[in-house]
């Protein structure tokens, strides 16, 4: 998932009114917390970071479900979590 503009405002400034049109970002709450762009861009990043890390260990978790179940182990919860019935 790509992490986009409005998530990250929305995660530096909960219950932002704001909205976005082409590149433009439109505050119709008129930006109260003074947000720059540097800052969304840094988190945006940072949110991005996460969710490639944490679609990642899902693959990590998944391949090593499939492992252990092939060697009769015991599976971890986020393993378990990863396979589909």
């Amino acid at each position: 998932m790509i992490i986009g503009t409005l998530e990250a405002i929305m995660e530096l400034a909960p219950g932002s009114q704001v909205s976005k049109h082409g590149d433009e970002i439109i505050w119709h709450d008129g930006n109260p917390t003074n947000i720059t762009s540097q800052q969304i861009e840094d988190k945006q990043a940072e949110l991005q970071l996460a969710e490639d890390a944490a679609v990642a260990q899902k693959a990590t978790d998944k391949a090593n479900a499939k492992a252990k179940l092939i060697a009769g182990e015991a599976l971890t919860q986020a393993e378990a979590d990863t396979i589909v019935i």
